[in-house]
């Protein structure tokens, strides 16, 4: 650190106090509604606009061998439509807000994010309500998808990241569900059908799995009330599969990191691509924080950005 910083990286001076701006750190505030959905806000007022997500955890960890990629899949298919809107109508009403939706899977959570202003943000919540719990997934949406992801994939393999971090977790979490990989292998994706995706939904869209996430020009109370209008009547898990908690989930299927390594030899690449992993702490532990703000400090690497040394967080 001392070679990238300089004197930044010297302790402080004494009497040294930060300004009070960067310590103004709203308050988050957490609501559970009667259905186990959580709403969860941090207001910063004067921005006139807004963030609203819905995080589910519902991630290829929590897939069965042969629905790995189900979750990646349902993302895409989510934009395509719902009982009360064609994808064009859906498309054109966030256009027409100046509005900014988007979606992602990882291997612990499927998020589906809305960005707005203020006064769109009532309208962008209740349309990210209805394409979470009204999707259509038609067979020709599903087929036309189908066509796009394998496109997808094929890209991805041409990524020397991507499928770096692919072999990581595969050795690092072998026989683990953290070992699967988001996409999905290629058989699988030539292989869903309607009922395979719609099962999926029905077995994790439950909102004892749900957060909805508001950040910005926005009151928590303001959210909540947003949030039982569109959410509340979503219906809580009545049998005991679907009323499986995310913890139940892990605990049935733990995850362990093992000391292992795999080497992909290709002598057609003129470069090494390497990544090494050890085993640190979880979100919930109280070091997550300081172990993102040392990721941050540490930075990057690239010879072709011509940025000195190193690239790093302007933290540093």
């Amino acid at each position: 650190l001392k070679r990238m910083a300089g004197a930044a990286a010297e302790p402080l001076p004494p009497g040294y106090a930060p300004d009070p701006l960067f310590l103004a750190e709203p308050p988050t505030e957490v609501t559970t509604l009667p259905n186990g959905l959580r709403v969860a806000s941090e207001t910063r007022p004067g921005s006139n606009a807004a963030t609203v997500g819905v995080w589910i955890d519902a991630g290829t960890r929590f897939e069965a061998p042969k629905l790995n990629g189900a979750a990646h899949f349902l993302e895409h298919l989510i934009f395509k439509g719902t009982k009360k809107r064609t994808q064009r109508q859906l498309e054109v009403e966030v256009e027409n807000l100046g509005a900014h939706l988007n979606a992602y899977t990882s291997r612990e959570q499927t998020v589906y994010i809305a960005r707005a202003m203020k006064k769109d943000i009532p309208q962008m919540t209740e349309l990210l309500s209805d394409i979470v719990q009204n999707s259509s997934v038609t067979p020709g949406a599903i087929d036309r998808e189908r066509s796009v992801i394998l496109r997808e994939m094929q890209e991805v393999d041409g990524m020397p990241d991507e499928v770096l971090f692919d072999y990581l977790h595969e050795t690092a979490f072998q026989g683990t569900p953290l070992a699967k990989t988001i996409l999905g292998p290629e058989q699988n994706i030539r292989a869903f059908q309607r009922d395979d995706l719609v099962a999926y939904i029905n077995s994790h869209y439950h909102p004892h799995r749900m957060v909805i996430v508001g950040a910005g020009d926005i009151e928590h109370d303001a959210l909540v009330k947003m949030v039982e209008s569109n959410f509340g009547a979503m219906p809580a898990a009545t049998d005991a599969k679907s009323a499986m908690t995310t913890l139940d989930y892990v605990k049935a299927e733990p995850a362990y990191l093992v000391g292992s390594e795999v080497r992909v030899r290709n002598d057609d690449m003129e470069e090494a691509h390497v990544a090494i992993a050890w085993e640190s702490c979880g979100w919930a532990h109280p070091d997550a924080v300081a172990f993102s703000v040392i990721q941050s400090l540490v930075g990057s690497y690239d010879r072709a950005f011509g940025s000195a040394d190193c690239s790093t967080s302007s933290m540093a």
